[in-house]
């Protein structure tokens, strides 16, 4: 039976109030969301400590409980500690869990025979990324599949992602349910770092291979343009691509690394002449929709994942001499910048919060066996803070 008081725990995520990316900002969404509609909500929240003092502890922050895991290790050992953690505890509650990326599906398998219902959102083809050693790839294909079968029902972000989830699971267990996002506030500062309405391109992403900014740096690069790259993005000099970015790009790219503040990337992108965006691997992504809401001609790598969430009406490029005339075609041709910025307004109306949100919670009802939600939609949660300096 059902819990009387529809329940939902949140895992798979560093935790909220979000500060981390893409997953984080949805589970924040939802999370407020749910909790406003009367459910009894907890989101796993990980702390990295030198030394281990209350294991797990919780608090109540507008109404949903945060349950904190201390976790006495770095990175991915830590990551996968921080999982199991919050599956074994999750295992001792009731309710649905909503778990999003496989990352540590490895554990999935208990949480499902100790009669947790679980909901995945499986988030992209990790496998694939360019960046990642054989055994990690590996690593990650192997949890795909673990993760597809020890869940009850998975949530594909993008129907190229449903389309590869069916074959791990059949096509009834797997819905499709977008990124969210919102238009811009009416009120929008002046752009950030000296730059100029219009005078600029940006391109906001992890600095990685799979996202292609070696590529569009190369592209940009080529020639004098007279108006400036923005890369936001975190870059060390530790990294070898990172430098292979830096040394290709010519004096009028900048790269202010990763901003924090939304309301300065919020300003960044609504001034922008256009966005460039070069991710071959995932589905629906965040970076990417908010770029169409802010009405962002956009110039981006020519996929089913990008064109299926920017749609026809914006740019794509194959290549860098594709990149590159691509970037030549905006500079010069304002009457194609003005069509794509309102294709991109009209195509952000697929990506409303509200109707993510409310399809979430239809999914989480399902799965956990609880009666429909009332067809009257609660408002979307306001606008959250989560950095959108390193994309998703």
């Amino acid at each position: 039976m059902p819990d009387r008081v529809p329940t939902v725990l949140i895992l798979g995520t560093r935790g909220i109030p979000a500060a981390h990316g893409g997953f984080e900002t949805f589970a924040e969404r939802f999370a407020l969301h749910l909790a406003g509609r009367g459910w009894r909500v907890g989101v796993y929240c990980q702390r990295e400590v030198e030394r281990v003092g209350t294991r797990i502890s919780s608090q109540v922050w507008n109404g949903i409980e945060l349950i904190t895991v201390e976790v006495a290790l770095t990175g991915p050992a830590a990551t996968l500690a921080f999982d199991a953690l919050c599956v074994r505890d999750a295992a001792r509650r009731g309710g649905v869990c909503l778990v999003l990326g496989y990352n540590g599906a490895a554990f999935l398998p208990y949480l499902r025979a100790r009669g947790s219902r679980i909901l995945t959102n499986m988030d992209g083809i990790e496998w694939r990324r360019p960046k990642w050693s054989l055994p990690i790839r590996a690593y990650f294909y192997v949890s795909e599949w673990i993760a597809a079968w020890s869940s009850h029902r998975l949530v594909a972000d993008h129907p190229a992602i449903a389309d590869h989830l069916a074959s791990r699971r059949p096509r009834r267990a797997i819905v499709t349910i977008p990124y969210g996002g919102d238009p811009p506030p009416a009120e929008i500062g002046p752009p950030p770092l000296g730059l100029e309405t219009g005078r600029y391109l940006v391109s906001i992403a992890r600095i990685e291979p799979d996202n292609n900014i070696l590529t569009i740096v190369e592209a940009f690069s080529r020639r004098h343009r007279g108006v400036r790259l923005v890369v936001l993005g975190t870059m060390s000099v530790r990294n070898r691509y990172h430098r292979a970015v830096e040394a290709a790009a010519s004096p009028e790219v900048l790269f202010p690394g990763a901003i924090y503040d939304a309301d300065q990337v919020r300003a960044l992108r609504v001034h922008a002449l256009a966005y460039l965006h070069g991710h071959t691997v995932g589905g629906t992504n965040p970076s990417l929709v908010e770029a169409l809401w802010a009405g962002n001609a956009v110039i981006a790598h020519d996929n089913p994942f990008n064109r299926g969430t920017a749609g026809d009406g914006q740019i794509y490029f194959r290549d860098g001499a594709a990149c590159a005339a691509a970037i030549d075609r905006v500079l010069a041709d304002a009457g194609a910048v003005e069509t794509a910025r309102a294709a991109a307004r009209r195509r952000a109306e697929s990506f409303r919060w509200g109707d993510v949100l409310a399809a979430y919670e239809d999914e989480v009802r399902r799965v956990g066996g609880y009666p429909p939600a009332e067809r009257v939609k609660a408002p979307a949660a306001e606008p959250v803070g989560a950095p959108a300096g390193s994309g998703w």
